[in-house]
């Protein structure tokens, strides 16, 4: 079964991570399909792209720790990091409206990529948080870079720094969410992004610039590459890989 779905509908792309019996986590194919998908993005036929899960459990459960856990070092972590960092950054400063539909939950690096998304919707119930801190790293990706520019520094910290997991009531709150669902997914994401759909492709690229602007003259991409570094650092450290080897024997008896 594909590791990923593209499919095209009426004005956007949606791609579905199709990996739902690891709930939906993050590997080198998954990665080149969100990278086909920005590709496929620049026709003009859409104006929009939107990300999801396979299933009703799980939006991204973030990187698969059973393919990553094998990279040791400082320099062989770094490698698949920056790859996903770059990923991110493109998904980011795409120049049309991206939105995450967070059908379940999202931890590590899943939340890494729904920050990554102009607009995150989620389903009544769900729960997510960065709980890279509990894995003795911090986020690799570029995500708590993002979310500092899209929360603000106190909440963007509290979700980091607690490496907890949050209810969406909570996520909504702090504006981790922009909005609940409850029902189908694909018809919440339909009215959400339906008047972004109906405005022209250079009215919603016009918009985006503005943003991506802010981000260029703030040196983001260069503080999303310090980010990546230092979670390189704390990865190739043993209590890093303790608590990855505990995470995986647990989830093995389950």
């Amino acid at each position: 079964m594909n590791s990923y779905i593209i499919e095209e509908k009426t004005g956007y792309l949606l791609f579905t991570i199709n990996r739902e019996d690891v709930r939906n986590a993050i590997n080198y194919d998954v990665m080149e399909g969100i990278e086909k998908l920005l590709d496929m993005g620049k026709d003009k036929a859409y104006k929009a792209l939107v990300i999801t899960g396979a299933g009703e459990s799980a939006f991204c459960s973030g990187g698969d720790l059973s393919a990553f856990h094998q990279l040791k070092t400082e320099n062989e972590s770094y490698q698949m990091l920056s790859k996903m960092s770059s990923i991110l950054y493109r998904l980011l400063t795409y120049p049309k409206p991206t939105l995450a539909i967070l059908n379940g939950s999202a931890v590590g690096g899943g939340c890494e990529l729904a920050s990554a998304c102009d607009f995150r919707i989620g389903r009544k119930g769900l729960k997510a948080g960065f709980i890279q801190g509990k894995l003795a790293i911090t986020t690799g990706w570029g995500g708590g870079s993002i979310l500092l520019e899209k929360l603000g520094i106190t909440n963007a910290l509290k979700l980091l720094m607690t490496a907890d997991l949050y209810d969406s009531e909570q996520l909504l709150a702090v504006g981790f969410l922009n909005e609940l669902y409850d029902g189908d997914q694909q018809q919440a994401c339909q009215l959400y992004i339906e008047k972004m759909l109906k405005l022209e492709t250079e009215v919603l690229s016009a918009y985006k610039k503005m943003v991506v602007r802010k981000w260029e003259e703030t040196n983001l991409q260069k503080r999303i590459q310090e980010e990546v570094s230092n979670c390189a650092k704390l990865w190739q450290s043993e209590a890093h890989h303790q608590k990855v080897t505990s995470f995986l024997l647990k989830n093995k008896k389950m």
